[in-house]
């Protein structure tokens, strides 16, 4: 019998992590027979870890693993994959955003012959600006990074053994691991769900998380931010050839346009601008490759609980 292993992130989710696993508990652990639930704790400020050690006392079939710090939900993802014992595994959200159900579709999906199945919101209860910003940066993956990125985005999926041993050799940082699972190309298929507003709990996904994973999307799979560079660069070159020959015209012709000193000035500001801009992004790419070649691991496991029972 094959074995599935659920990974679940915890950062600060004391507030929902017995009620996500009474309703995994209460809809889908007895139709799946051999399983485990690894609960990645990512160095949550509150009293996260005594409750995923409760729901562990219950159920021996729970996994604890807990982070010397918070690494950030892509390493906690990988932890719990590194550590899982399944032919497949399936992330999990712990904000109760999504219905467990859908792991069981995943998992039919799976038995069907597909290495990647991915969860993608239909819909979401949200405000207009946050799908606005959502669906933006999905249209971006989609136009400038990974063709294969789904309208509606996905943060849940399952990975079958194989694609898992392939992550686990990448060893990326400043990655997005959602990219990292588009990219393998193995054979995939998705499963559709509404997504639910957040009722229970606050949430970590600040703007400057977001604004990493955009830059850490871009730069880690696609080569546009260099490719803007040298457009832009080769657009104001030409720019400035034509307003030289204008110039020169202007010159010969006894033309003195002093009138021109605020357009001129406005023009080389926002040329030293577009400049400190490209030199902020060469920037980007150095210290990514400084990180990467100081060869630190993606997280650190301070301690664990449940992998020594024999099964």
């Amino acid at each position: 019998m094959s074995r599935l292993s659920i990974i679940v992130p915890v950062y600060w989710n004391s507030d929902t992590l017995m009620l996500l696993y009474e309703d995994m508990r209460e809809k889908i652990l007895h139709k799946l027979g051999d399983y485990e639930i690894v609960f990645v704790d990512d160095g949550s400020g509150d009293n996260s870890w005594e409750i995923m050690n409760q729901i562990r006392d219950m159920d021996k079939r729970v996994k604890l693993v807990k982070l010397s710090r918070n690494f950030g939900e892509h390493a906690a993802i990988l932890a719990g994959l590194s550590s899982c014992t399944g032919d497949c595994a399936v992330t999990k959200q712990a904000d109760l955003q999504e219905d467990s159900e859908l792991i069981l579709e995943m998992y039919e999906k799976w038995k069907e012959g597909n290495k990647v199945v991915l969860a993608v919101r239909s819909d979401r209860d949200e405000g207009a600006i946050q799908k606005f910003f959502a669906n933006l940066y999905y249209t971006l993956m989609r136009k400038l990074v990974i063709k294969d990125m789904p309208k509606g985005g996905f943060d849940c999926y399952l990975l079958d053994r194989q694609v898992i041993k392939v992550l686990m050799m990448l060893d990326e940082k400043n990655s997005a691991l959602t990219l990292q699972v588009l990219w393998v190309g193995f054979k995939s298929d998705k499963v559709y769900f509404h997504r639910k507003a957040r009722e229970i709990g606050e949430s970590r996904w600040t703007l400057s998380k977001k604004i990493k994973l955009v830059l850490d999307s871009m730069m880690s799979f696609s080569y546009f931010p260099v490719r803007f560079m040298s457009g832009m660069g080769t657009a104001f070159a030409f720019a400035a050839v034509i307003w030289a020959v204008i110039l020169v015209v202007q010159r010969l012709n006894g033309i003195e346009d002093v009138a021109g000193w605020t357009s001129m000035m406005v023009l080389m500001l926002f040329g030293f601008g577009l400049i400190m801009v490209m030199l902020g992004l060469l920037g980007e790419y150095i210290w990514r490759a400084l990180d990467a070649s100081r060869n630190r691991p993606p997280f650190l496991v301070d301690e664990t609980r449940g992998f020594e029972d024999k099964e």
